[in-house]
């Protein structure tokens, strides 16, 4: 499969915002903070899932220019904003979801015109 720059940038960006969430949820499940342990690792297996299922949703039909990939993964800018504007955890000096905002959206916004196309342009205007 021969993809353009902005496809690679795209998916690349949008693995590595999974890969992020993924190791996260998998450090928590096996290490989770004082507390509730069992609601921690409840938590941190969901988020974990959250990463494996994005990750997988990049790596296949988004790279695939499947339209319907690049509506779903929507999910990780608005998670991120949400997580940034109310403040949610993880963490406190909330560098990392800065990060994971502009890379979702960077992962998104560089391989738009693959996904809205002409039909007649190229392979990346399926669905």
């Amino acid at each position: 499969m021969n993809l353009s720059v902005p496809m690679r940038i795209g998916w690349i960006s949008l693995a590595a915002v999974s890969a992020g969430i993924l190791v996260f949820g998998i450090v928590v499940t096996v290490a989770p903070p004082a507390g509730d342990a069992l609601l921690y690792r409840a938590d941190a297996l969901a988020t974990a899932g959250l990463g494996l299922f994005g990750g997988l949703i990049a790596v296949f039909p988004f790279r695939a220019g499947e339209r319907w990939a690049w509506f779903a993964l929507w999910f990780y800018p608005v998670f991120w904003l949400a997580h940034l504007v109310f403040r949610l955890p993880p963490g406190t000096d909330h560098v990392h979801q800065v990060v994971f905002v502009v890379l979702s959206l960077a992962g998104l916004l560089a391989p738009v015109r693959s996904f809205f196309r002409n039909p007649a342009e190229g392979q990346h205007a399926r669905r």
